[in-house]
């Protein structure tokens, strides 16, 4: 049993509910993040993670596109019904997930679990706000004259998410969910040097009853997919949370993205470094929604 070899995982990206490799058939190597070997450039190999190209951008923009009618169409209860269920399936994958962010930011054991049950609780936080946002987003507004006002909170549509680069995993769920559950669909670039915990993640939307496409997984260059993803058409919005520690990065970005008027999250980072284990609040439940406004003539 001594020689027995490892079945080494294979990681793929998560696309319209499918794992391809890249078409452009790149990969990268992943390796630990402790603090001696990160600091001598000598981590431990851990995969071949996906480069990702620009053609897997626009797939995964349009596989997007394709699940929004229906994932927006749903009732805000089965949503919240879904994102829980990703957190039931990620509790049994505990000890995996813990392991793959101990390796992917250096910590210990402990610590990384805490991460975890972190992202879990958080996925349980923002999956209860599913049905109750609209309340705290809409009003019946005040008018004067034989009709009423009622203003309503939609979602914008597929948002690109440049995940956190330090917070492997706590980060990523704190992007992804807040803008899923109120009906977007959405492209997220995984931590660049950190992307297994994303990539893993992919395999547990994909058994969760989440519908494919509406969370649509990359790994690879934020340099090279940020760009093409800022300036697409069909993207409606982006998040810019991974590039907090490049200013020119975010300005560049956000010159793209007003090509056709994206709504645009700029990070909210002290020094490039954002704290995920704060209090998430209501701050990126809104910031994916556009107001729809009605008015209607009283009696009819």
């Amino acid at each position: 049993m001594s020689d027995r070899l490892s079945v080494l995982k294979t990681y793929k990206l998560y696309v319209g509910g499918k794992f391809p490799r890249s078409e452009s058939g790149r990969v990268y190597e992943v390796t630990t993040a402790t603090s001696a070997a990160a600091a001598a450039g000598k981590g431990k190999w851990l995969a071949n993670a996906p480069l990702s190209s620009r053609k897997d951008a626009r797939d995964a923009v349009v596989a997007a596109r394709k699940a929004f009618g229906g994932w927006s169409g749903a009732t805000a209860y089965n949503r919240g019904q879904i994102l829980y269920r990703v957190a039931e399936m990620l509790e049994g994958r505990r000890e995996q997930f813990a392991a793959e962010v101990a390796d992917a930011e250096g910590l210990p054991k402990a610590k990384a679990a805490a991460q975890v049950d972190a992202a879990i609780d958080r996925w349980v936080w923002y999956a209860g706000w599913s049905d109750k946002v609209a309340q705290i987003a809409g009003s019946a507004n005040p008018v004067a004259g034989p009709y009423f006002n009622l203003s309503s909170p939609e979602p914008t549509g597929v948002v690109a998410v440049l995940a956190p680069q330090e917070s492997s995993f706590l980060g990523l769920v704190s992007v992804i969910a807040p803008a899923i559950v109120t009906g977007n669909t959405v492209v997220v670039v995984t931590s660049e040097k950190s992307p297994l915990p994303a990539l893993s993640l992919g395999e547990v939307l994909a058994t969760s009853d989440l519908p494919g496409g509406v969370v649509n997984v990359l790994s690879g260059r934020v340099n090279e997919l940020g760009g093409p993803l800022a300036a697409h058409q069909d993207v409606n919005a982006i998040d810019l949370a991974g590039a907090a520690a490049d200013a020119e990065l975010v300005k560049a970005l956000e010159t793209a993205a007003a090509d056709n008027l994206k709504r645009v999250l700029r990070p909210q980072a002290v020094d490039g470094v954002a704290d995920w284990t704060a209090d998430p609040g209501t701050e990126r439940l809104l910031a994916f929604l556009e107001t729809k406004t009605v008015w209607h003539p009283m009696g009819v």
